[in-house]
C-alpha cells in the first residue's frame, strides 16, 4: 500500500470549489451580456419571426377543410 496520502478535507474543498467555478462561468455565460447585446439579439429574434409569420400560408376564406 504504497500510495499517496490525500486529505479529505482539502479534496473535497478543491472538488466544491471547482462546482461553484464552473456554475460561476456558466452564469457569466448567460447573464453576462450588455443591454445592447440583448437588444440586439432581441431585435434579431424579432426580425425572424415576424419573417417567418409573412410567408405563413393563409387558409382560403371558404375552406373549411382542417387540412388533416
Amino acid at each position: 500500500m504504497s500510495g499517496d496520502v490525500v486529505n479529505l478535507r482539502l479534496a473535497r474543498k478543491r472538488r466544491d470549489r471547482a462546482v461553484k467555478e464552473a456554475d460561476a462561468e456558466r452564469n457569466r455565460f448567460e447573464h453576462g451580456r450588455s443591454k445592447a447585446e440583448r437588444q440586439l439579439a432581441r431585435a434579431r429574434n424579432d426580425k425572424a419571426a415576424r419573417e417567418h409569420d409573412a410567408q405563413r400560408r393563409e387558409p382560403l376564406a371558404g375552406d373549411t377543410d382542417s387540412g388533416a
